[in-house]
């Protein structure tokens, strides 16, 4: 998978956020000295007679020069990472983890498909079954039960399971049901002018999703939420 391949282990995130924070603190002890002297380079000698304490000798008085301090107190960058780390770098590391988690989870296709989608085909085949009806002048008719549907033909006084497409009998997808009732099942028949015999309203289950195919009196297949 695409996403799979750009995941970055949260330790490489630290460390590489810890070596980036260590080297700018490097750098810019190596700098600021440098910005104290001025085009002659003697700013620091001028600044004590003006009674400011060069650099050199801020050491004396207790205060560590910026160069040196670069040099003894920052922790090599070996030791900087085996410390452990600070609240900031685990909020950065988080939300960058949060972001990609979110990119997979929305990435990862439902292998079941859509409930929507077996509602559509549904329709689509009742609807194919109201037209045959139509062009064949026979009554043609539909059941529901809680795993799947399937179609029939009225043929003399009986109805005769349809087997061709597009009339095979199907199973819903795993995880979609039909909210059937008591009963089991629920059908329906169009007659040779497509109109059928009464309304019929069939619920799609999937956990929390609910999606509605309904037939009215006119024999107008709908799909709706």
């Amino acid at each position: 998978m695409a996403v799979a391949d750009r995941w970055i282990s949260p330790a490489v995130i630290l460390t590489k956020v810890r070596i980036h924070s260590a080297l700018r603190l490097e750098r810019s002890a190596e700098w600021i000295p440098d910005q104290v002297r001025d085009d002659d380079g003697e700013r620091g000698g001028r600044s004590a007679q003006q009674g400011f304490m060069p650099l050199e000798r801020s050491a004396e008085h207790g205060f560590m020069p910026l160069k040196r301090s670069a040099q003894e107190g920052f922790t090599s960058l070996k030791r900087y990472a085996e410390h452990g780390f600070t609240l900031i770098e685990l909020m950065v590391v988080l939300t960058i983890i949060g972001f990609i988690s979110a990119a997979v989870v929305i990435a990862i296709p439902d292998p079941r498909g859509r409930i929507v989608d077996d509602a559509d085909r549904f329709a689509a085949r009742v609807a194919a079954a109201r037209d045959e009806a139509v062009v064949t002048a026979r009554p043609m008719g539909v059941w529901v039960s809680a795993s799947g549907y399937g179609f029939q033909r009225r043929e003399g006084s009986q109805w005769v399971p349809m087997e061709e497409k597009p009339f095979v009998s199907a199973n819903w997808k795993i995880g979609t049901r039909a909210l059937v009732g008591q009963d089991g099942r629920q059908q329906i028949a169009f007659d040779g002018t497509g109109l059928p015999t009464d309304p019929l309203t069939i619920t799609l289950a999937r956990e929390a999703e609910r999606v509605q195919v309904s037939v009215d009196m006119a024999g107008k297949v709908a799909v709706g939420g």
